[in-house]
């Protein structure tokens, strides 16, 4: 197996732990999930590239990469609902209930809380099933659809949101434990969830520009034959 697809491998292998960390209630352990998603994040990009460059491009690299892609969101975008989503939300309260649910809204300047809305849950998941899906019936009529910059924009500010969200994870409960409410922490506090609101807002909103912009420029593979 080449080092594209050892990255994309690590990175399988690495996204069931960064699902599952943030419900530790260690500063250590979030800690370590916040460098860990970093990791991961961020090698998303160079398996890639040192395929495409090395021409490395393999059938079983093409699966492994755009895997590790998916189960890298869900796995995140998972405990980000679970301690992000309002106490009111109409899923969260579908599911089990544990300690720190809900425990972990942003907050910044103005705002006492900024919650994770099950539905922005569904557009982020549903974009990402639907264009799977959509891929895949493109190509069997021989349309290859390419990721386009605006796709790419998307993938960026979600990371920032997501690696926002697993810092806030860690800080709050050091903040918590320690009881800090000073200026500083008060501070870093509103930082974050600046960035973390701002971004999951403009995430959100390039998730359905995209989507729409896919569909605009290869929506009329709907009305084309299966190449055979």
């Amino acid at each position: 197996m080449n080092l594209p697809n050892t990255i994309s491998a690590a990175r399988i292998v690495a996204a069931p732990l960064v699902a599952a960390l943030p419900f530790i209630p260690s500063v250590g352990i979030r800690a370590f999930a916040f460098v860990l998603y970093l990791v991961t994040a961020i090698s998303d990009h160079y398996d890639g590239k040192f395929a495409r460059e090395r021409g490395l491009i393999t059938d079983l690299g093409k699966i492994l990469d755009p895997l590790a892609d998916k189960l890298l969101l869900v796995g995140t975008f998972i405990p980000m609902f679970l301690l992000q989503g309002a106490p009111e939300d109409a899923l969260l309260g579908r599911l089990p209930a544990f300690t720190e649910r809900s425990a972990y809204a942003f907050t910044t300047w103005g705002v006492e809380a900024i919650w994770f809305p099950w539905w922005v849950l569904v557009v982020i998941l549903g974009r990402e099933a639907f264009m799977t899906w959509f891929r895949s019936y493109a190509q069997a009529r021989g349309v290859v659809i390419a990721a386009q910059r605006l796709g790419k924009w998307k993938a960026g500010f979600q990371y920032t949101w997501m690696g926002a969200s697993y810092f806030w994870f860690a800080c709050k409960l050091l903040f918590d434990e320690q009881q800090w409410r000073g200026a500083v922490a008060m501070a870093v506090a509103q930082g974050i969830g600046l960035i973390g609101g701002v971004t999951m807002v403009v995430a959100t909103l390039l998730t359905l520009w995209s989507l729409g912009d896919y569909l605009s420029r290869h929506g009329d593979v709907f009305g084309r034959p299966r190449v055979r």
